[in-house]
């Protein structure tokens, strides 16, 4: 290897260990490694240009700012307490419909701003029916990465392979949100034989449960029925982007801008709730893997795995699959999905079909975030949630149940795969 291929390689190792150990703010890691590698000339600015995905970082920031306005009619506090009166007062069944709720907002929203409403909802039924908050916060982050491997928008790694792979909102239901009904099924029931068999409410707390009324919780009614509209249109606009041949990003920001001119609000304060650190962080990132890119090092890497597994279709998705959910439960799954995409399309033009590919790596990514309580974002929200209330779940607790739980859905999914796509 020459020395700028060794650089931006070295560059990249130490911005993975130093996003891993969490003593530095993975954007300040992303941004400070991307200005090394233009500082040194290792790429230069028009290349690094290239290889940032404007659609990507469009999608987020339009859909957080989308979710900043929707947030303000009441709706998610609505629908966790109307769960909760559905479910009788239940804590199994309230633990189920809250899991259900959040797979499913999951899919249709970013799943870290699912957790943040989802979650304060959460501790407060908990604090009413009396019971352990923590096996309710431990299955709503499974749920919320399981839900959100179902469509484009759900997970930030499949906006970012359905904008590489030209993948449309119908490609990813077609092909992920099948495997993921079937792996919500069985980690239902694998949560009913962890928690739900020994769950229990006294009277009192039922009661007080019941006289909630879900219709105090809706702050702006008027904003609501927009936000439904809305939402509708932006769902219909993520599945029909593709006929459309627009960029899922302009559908993203078009629906913030129509429900800000509709609903009046000011667009400082949706400006103010957008993660600007974690589009910067994005922005570092596509910098650091466009250098590997440049370099060459990308095409080396996607030689040796072809080598690995011989070329072999089957084989390698099996093998992305995995590797794809074991690396994903350590370290964020947003690098690393970030350097495979190179690597996939360096794969697809040396004539290999690629598509079972980008599917293993789909599934395999988002279902990783599970393995631990850094594997996600929402992971991480979800956690300090409950440790800000008194709750804390440490590493290992969360391991002994997150990680076989993953293990499971990824066999799942790799039945899936193997029915999906079976060897040629």
């Amino acid at each position: 290897m020459d020395a700028s291929q060794i650089i931006s390689i070295a560059v990249f190792v130490v911005a993975l260990g130093l996003i891993m150990s969490d003593k530095v703010n993975r954007a300040l890691v992303a941004l400070v490694g991307a200005v090394v590698l233009l500082g040194l000339h290792i790429v230069t600015f028009e290349q690094a240009l290239t290889h940032v995905d404007f659609n990507t970082l469009g999608v987020l920031m339009g859909m957080m700012m989308f979710v900043a306005v929707v947030k303000l009619s009441g709706v998610f506090e609505f629908l966790a307490v109307a769960c909760a009166r559905l479910a009788k007062g239940d804590p199994w069944r309230v633990m189920l419909l809250l899991v259900l709720l959040t797979a499913t907002l999951s899919a249709f929203l970013d799943n870290v701003t699912t957790v943040l409403l989802v979650g304060p909802m959460t501790l407060t039924l908990c604090r009413l029916l009396d019971v352990d908050p923590v096996p309710f916060f431990l299955t709503e982050i499974m749920a919320s990465n399981i839900g959100g491997t179902a469509t484009l928008i759900g997970d930030p790694p499949n906006i970012m392979i359905g904008s590489a792979a030209g993948f449309t909102f119908l490609d990813f239901i077609l092909n992920d949100a099948p495997a993921v009904v079937l792996i919500l099924a069985v980690m239902l029931a694998a949560f009913y034989l962890l928690y739900g068999r020994r769950m229990a409410v006294e009277p009192e707390a039922l009661d007080a449960i019941m006289a909630l009324d879900p219709a105090d919780y809706i702050k702006d009614r008027r904003l609501l029925v927009v936000s439904a509209i809305m939402t509708a249109l932006v769902v219909a606009g993520f599945m029909l982007h593709g006929t459309l041949n627009l960029e899922s990003s302009v559908v993203a920001l078009a629906a913030a801008g129509v429900i800000l001119l509709v609903s009046g609000r000011g667009i400082e304060y949706a400006l103010s709730q957008v993660e600007w650190v974690t589009l910067t962080f994005f922005l570092g990132l596509f910098v650091i893997v466009g250098a590997l890119t440049e370099t060459g090092v990308i095409d080396l890497l996607a030689n040796a795995l072809i080598g690995l597994t011989g070329g072999h279709v089957f084989l390698t998705m099996l093998v992305l699959l995995v590797g794809s959910a074991l690396v994903s439960s350590f370290l964020d799954n947003i690098p690393f999905v970030a350097t495979m995409i190179p690597i996939l399309l360096a794969m697809g033009a040396s004539g290999m079909d690629v598509t079972p590919l980008w599917w293993a790596v789909s599934l395999g990514a988002c279902l990783g975030g599970n393995g631990t309580i850094i594997g996600a974002s929402a992971n991480v929200v979800l956690a300090d949630i409950s440790r800000q209330n008194g709750h804390n779940i440490t590493f290992a607790q969360y391991l002994r149940v997150g990680f076989p739980l993953m293990l499971l859905s990824v066999a799942v999914a790799a039945l899936y795969l193997v029915v999906r796509f079976p060897a040629g």
